[in-house]
């Protein structure tokens, strides 16, 4: 490329001569979205004199020319860009004009309208959170009427100046002396309560980054031998008891099966149970013939159905422990019905209970197929990867100790046993049996470089049922188990970690100040301004904290904003959960089972897996048309109007940050009250 001159060009400038001659560029478009520019270098052997300065006056015309086509390539670009913004915000606005025509809230079931019935319909579930919401955003209606009253009367708009001024000032008064104290002692509680928990997340950080930069991994105590090529079966191969739950999900059942069946394992040590608690004649058949499929094929494999399906998939698992068979195993590996593990699965894991027979469960990270199917989706897994990355990993090197995730990991089977086994009492059986196996002094190890493929929920619906589970349970376990913790054996400081750490700190106060502090108590302070909350925990305190979160999944850094956001708007959900869980409320032990698409790991949808798959190829089993409806959700569109008065009523008050915050935080609330943060379902 030739070197720039003329005035860009410096000392050349100064030099005289040909300095000033420019290059020329030329503009190659290859789509109208793209270009690019290429220099030419001219012949240097030209002579001087009237030619040379025809010749520099046509190369400054075409320089202009090319100057003039970048500027309208940009345009264009621009232009498009706009374009595709308009169209975007024009989709938007007629999805939530269907949303809103249909008329569908999260109080209806989802299905058709019945025929009328001379019975009455049931009368619909009040929620004392939604009535709670519901008065304080009437109440910020009201206030932020009279501060705009008040602002009018400042300015002599107002005919009744007196009454409107007299009132207003009693008003000032009472909220000073009575309203400011308390509402600012409950903010200055939950700050501290943020300041702990965000406290923790930076240990639980520093010791991820110990690790890496350490590289601890978990390594079994004696590393099994290499297997003879001659005789594959020869090495530490133990009897595996594999367990697949399943309920209704026809979606998966087929790539579920294929894959435990797929495991690199010695036939003769290997048993596959399929648990279908499934109550659909059409479902239990499809199942049933895939497992006489594989098992026709030389795959060791059984098909077990309950008729009294109790305790849900608490109840599933115990029923099947009780076989009579199962003694002849010593470790069983569980997956959902949605988890797909990789064929070294059970070489990876198993060989960390060989001469350690303290270690009660190995547990392996999850991995998404559809991970960028949507901006949920997306959310999901920079939640979910800090939580295996840092969490787990952190919990398993220095305290041998987490919550077991319910699936992709392996249990000793006496561990289970001298635990008590699976217990129907809350609605996190997974995690009440690790907590049972910590208090027995039974030891546990993450593995974060084992990954099993599984998928995450599309829809907000779906979702948010099941974070209402997961945050719901760990209180009714709170409640059963504080008894057994103060009892147990265990060293004052895991005692202590279970109880203010594991428990109280990451399962209750963080839902508990996250609502309280972002959603309730920062849009009461707009209304009574002598109660305040710094910019630090508005804004720059939870910024750390979401790309903290962000670090394990690097490429998803451009959704730091959305995400932080999304947390706060999911709160509602975690703190009703939370709430109802501790208090045993209605609602507290409702199970929905997540619902599945069937998404197939490979890259193409349109492919699918075959390697390994005995028969014919066939593809996922057609699920029944069900009506699935997009719906309204009245707690989130609530506190979205509360945030979006807050907001209103902070630009009388000039807080800039303040109105950032409650605006971009009542939109987000609003988007995820519309549904339309995830599936879209026509």
């Amino acid at each position: 490329m030739a070197p720039w001159s003329g005035l860009w060009g410096g000392r050349a400038v100064l030099a005289g001569g040909d300095a000033y001659r420019g290059t020329p560029v030329v503009v190659r478009m290859e789509n109208p979205n793209s270009w690019s520019i290429s220099e030419i270098n001219d012949d240097d052997d030209d002579d001087y004199g009237g030619g040379q300065r025809r010749r520099r006056r046509r190369r400054r015309g075409k320089n202009a020319k090319q100057i003039t086509w970048v500027l309208l390539l940009n345009a264009h670009r621009a232009a498009g860009c706009l374009a595709w913004l308009a169209s975007a915000a024009v989709a938007l606005g007629c999805a939530a004009r269907r949303r809103v025509a249909a008329g569908r809230t999260d109080a209806d079931d989802g299905a058709p309208a019945p025929a009328p019935t001379p019975t009455p319909p049931p009368t619909p579930r009040r929620s004392r959170l939604y009535a709670f919401i519901r008065a304080l955003l009437l109440l910020s209606l009201f206030l932020l009427a009279a501060e705009l009253a008040a602002h009018a009367n400042g300015r002599r708009l107002a005919a009744a100046a007196v009454s409107l001024g007299s009132l207003h000032a009693s008003w000032v008064r009472f909220r000073a002396a009575y309203v400011a104290p308390p509402l600012q002692r409950l903010a200055d509680a939950c700050v501290a309560l943020f300041l702990v928990q965000s406290a923790d997340r930076v240990a639980q950080c520093l010791g991820c980054l110990y690790i890496r930069l350490r590289r601890v991994r978990p390594e079994p105590v004696s590393p099994p031998a290499v297997p003879d090529a001659e005789d594959p079966d020869a090495g530490y191969f133990p009897m595996v008891l594999v367990q697949i739950p399943m309920c209704n999900e026809k979606e998966v059942y087929q790539q579920s099966i294929a894959a435990v069946c797929n495991l690199d394992w010695p036939r003769s040590s290997l048993l596959v149970q399929v648990l279908d608690d499934s109550d659909e004649p059409v479902t239990q058949a499809l199942i049933r013939e895939e497992v006489d499929k594989w098992r026709h094929h030389g795959a060791r494999i059984v098909y077990r159905h309950r008729v009294l399906r109790d305790g849900y998939k608490a109840g599933n698992l115990k029923s099947a422990m009780s076989c009579s068979y199962v003694k002849d195993y010593e470790y069983v590996a569980i997956f959902d019905a949605d988890f797909q593990p990789y064929p070294d699965f059970l070489r990876r894991t198993v060989p960390h209970f060989m001469d350690n027979e303290e270690l009660g469960l190995v547990q392996a990270r999850w991995s998404f197929v559809n991970k960028d199917e949507n901006l949920l989706t997306r959310l999901q897994n920079i939640n979910l990867c800090f939580h295996f990355e840092v969490e787990q990993q952190v919990n398993g090197v220095f305290i041998n100790f987490f919550g077991f995730n319910g699936t992709a990991g392996v249990w000793r089977i006496r561990a289970l046993e001298d635990s008590g086994g699976w217990m129907e009492r809350t609605t996190v059986e997974d995690m009440d049996v690790a907590v049972r196996a910590h208090l027995k002094g039974w030891k546990f190890i993450f593995l974060n470089d084992v990954e099993c493929q599984c998928e995450l929920p599309e829809s907000y619906e779906a979702y948010r049922k099941q974070q209402h589970r997961w945050h719901s349970g760990p209180m009714q376990l709170f409640r059963l188990c504080l008894p057994d913790i103060i009892r147990c054996k265990l060293s004052v400081w895991k005692k202590a970690n279970l109880i203010l750490l594991f428990f109280l700190l990451r399962k209750l106060i963080l839902p508990f100040y996250s609502f309280t502090l972002f959603c309730i108590i920062l849009p009461l302070t707009m209304f009574v301004p002598e109660a305040s909350l710094p910019d630090w925990v508005v804004c720059y305190v939870p910024a750390l904290m979401s790309l903290l979160n962000v670090v394990p999944a690097p490429r998803s850094f451009p959704f730091v904003i959305p995400y932080l956001l999304f947390e706060n708007t999911m709160s509602v959900t975690k703190f009703n959960a939370m709430v109802s869980g501790l208090f045993q409320l209605r609602g507290a032990y409702e199970w929905v089972v997540t619902k599945k698409s069937g998404r197939c790991p490979s890259s193409s949808e349109h492919e699918q897996e075959t390697t390994k798959q005995p028969g014919k190829t066939t593809t996922t089993a057609t699920a029944t048309a069900t009506a699935k409806y997009n719906r309204m959700y009245k707690k989130e569109l609530a506190l979205s109007l509360l945030l979006l008065t807050a907001a209103a009523r902070s630009l009388l008050s000039k807080q800039g940050t303040h109105f950032y915050f409650l605006l971009f935080q009542g939109v987000s609330f609003l988007l995820v009250g519309l549904d339309l943060i995830g599936e879209d379902v026509k």
